[in-house]
C-alpha cells in the first residue's frame, strides 16, 4: 500500500520533468514489461482466459494509466485525486454485481453511497472545485481499475508474472499509440525528458506496479478478496504523507474530513459481508 500511495505524488514529480501524461504511461507499461520478460514462459493462455486476460490489460494496463496520469496533469493539489481513487473499490462491487451476479447487501449499499456523498461533500471545497476536471478524471480510473478486479478473478490460475508482463505489452502498444496521436512525436518526447522524469518513471513501472500490485496479485492465491482489500483503505494515507514530505501540500479541513469518510465508508464496505 506504501507502494501504491506513492504513485501519485512520483506520478506528478516525474509530469513536472516534461513528461506528457500519456507517454508517462506508456513508458511506465514498457518498463513492467520488460523486467517481467526474462521470467516469463512465452505462450497462448487457454481460450477461457484469453478474453478476461485482454480485458485485464486493456483496463489494468491502458485504462488506469492513460486517466491516472491525466488527472495527475490537470491538477495542482494531488489529496483531493488521492482519496478519489478510493472510488475503484465500489466501481468494483458494482461492476460485480452487475456481470457476476453477485448480491449487495442493504449494510454494503449504505457504505458505497457513504464513499460517493464523501467525494461531493470533497468537491464542494472551494480549491477542488478549481479543479473538478482533474477530479472527474480520477473517477474514470477508479472505474478502470474496478473493472480489471473483475477480470482478475477470471485469470488467477495464470501465473502473475505472465499476466502482468501480457498487461505491460498491451499498455504500452495502446498507450504509445495514443500518445503519438495526441501528444506528438515520441523521439521529440523522449529527447524532452529530463532526468529526473526517468527516474519516476522507472520507479513507477518497478516498483509500484512489479513489487506493489503484484505483492497484491499475488496475495489472492492464498487469501479471498475480503481479506486482502480492506488493506487498500491505506494507501491513500501513504500517498497524502508523501505528498506533504514531496511537494508540502496540506489538505483543507474539508477535505481531511471527506476523505475520513470515503476512506472508512470503503474499509466498513470491504469488511461487510
Amino acid at each position: 500500500m506504501f507502494f501504491l500511495g506513492s504513485a501519485y505524488p512520483l506520478g506528478k514529480f516525474g509530469l513536472n520533468a516534461s513528461m506528457n501524461p500519456i507517454f508517462f504511461g506508456a513508458l511506465r507499461m514498457g518498463f513492467v514489461f520488460l523486467c517481467l520478460l526474462p521470467f516469463c514462459k512465452i505462450s497462448i493462455p487457454e481460450k477461457k482466459y484469453f478474453l478476461p486476460l485482454i480485458g485485464f490489460s486493456i483496463c489494468m494496463g491502458a485504462g488506469v494509466n492513460m486517466f491516472l496520469y491525466l488527472s495527475i496533469n490537470a491538477v495542482t493539489l494531488l489529496a483531493p485525486i488521492t482519496i478519489g481513487a478510493q472510488l475503484s473499490i465500489p466501481f468494483a462491487i458494482l461492476i460485480s454485481s452487475f456481470f457476476l451476479k453477485e448480491n449487495i447487501s442493504l449494510k454494503k449499499w449504505f457504505f458505497i453511497f457513504l464513499s460517493f456523498l464523501g467525494i461531493i461533500l470533497i468537491a464542494f471545497d472551494p480549491k477542488i472545485l478549481e479543479e473538478i476536471y482533474g477530479t472527474l478524471l480520477v473517477f474514470g480510473m477508479a472505474f478502470f481499475y474496478g473493472l480489471s478486479q473483475v477480470f482478475s478473478r477470471y485469470i488467477k490460475d495464470l501465473d502473475v508474472k505472465y499476466t502482468n508482463s501480457f498487461m505491460g505489452f498491451v499498455g504500452f502498444i495502446i498507450l504509445i499509440s495514443l500518445s503519438q496521436m495526441f501528444e506528438g512525436n515520441i523521439i521529440d518526447q523522449i529527447k524532452n525528458v529530463e532526468t529526473f522524469g526517468w527516474f519516476a518513471v522507472m520507479y513507477a513501472g518497478m516498483i509500484i506496479s512489479i513489487l506493489g500490485h503484484m505483492m497484491m496479485f499475488y496475495l489472492y492465491k492464498f487469501y479471498s478478496v475480503g481479506v486482502v482489500m480492506p488493506f487498500y483503505s491505506l494507501f491513500p494515507i501513504f500517498g497524502l504523507i508523501l505528498t506533504f514530505f514531496i511537494f508540502g501540500e496540506v489538505p483543507s479541513p474539508v477535505t481531511i474530513f471527506g476523505g475520513l469518510i470515503v476512506i472508512t465508508s470503503i474499509y466498513l464496505l470491504q469488511k461487510t459481508r
